[in-house]
């Protein structure tokens, strides 16, 4: 049995704070910053703008990137783990992540260390910007936003700020 493609979170203190979601597919990490990072709250859609393709290795990277490197700044990893492709065609068999994509259209089950359930990126026009936006479903709260309630990095446990601080390429 394959293992479960991976995603990771990074909030990323570049020329305006963001948080980057990425997502394994087709061994790279497809990738969208999010400006206000992932809601909990299915009322609620995010920009997501495509940003350009990472390698695996990336998923782990926490450090401050070098002012003379694209993305310079703070990085920490906000969440991480596995996730389920959950895109259906309209005879509802499950749609390559890849050609999801393309199409425009890409829902997925998270199962992180902040982030679970359901959420989905479509593409608002062919050329743009894609949105966000968290699916009805158990693991969705109005209530909670997790960016302000859990700010810190999974794997070191350092904020934005502290890690900025650190001035260190980890």
């Amino acid at each position: 049995m394959p293992e479960a493609p991976i995603f990771v979170v990074q909030l990323h203190d570049a020329r305006r704070l963001h948080y980057d979601v990425r997502l394994e597919v087709d061994g790279v990490l497809k990738s969208w910053a999010v400006p206000r990072g992932p809601s909990l709250d299915p009322s609620v859609k995010r920009l997501a703008v495509p940003t350009s393709d990472h390698s695996i290795e990336y998923a782990e990277y926490e450090g401050v990137l070098a002012e003379s490197k694209y993305g310079s700044g703070a990085v920490i990893v906000w969440d991480a783990g596995v996730y389920q492709n959950l895109t259906k065609d309209k005879q509802r068999r499950l749609i390559d992540p890849a050609e999801a994509i393309e199409r425009g259209h890409f829902k997925f089950r998270l199962q992180g260390v902040k982030l679970n359930g359901a959420w989905a990126f479509t593409r608002t026009d062919r050329d743009g910007d894609w949105l966000m936006v968290k699916v009805r479903d158990a693991a969705a709260d109005p209530t909670l936003d997790l960016t302000t309630a859990e700010p810190q990095s999974i794997l070191s446990g350092l904020s934005i700020e502290e890690m900025a601080a650190t001035g260190s390429d980890a």
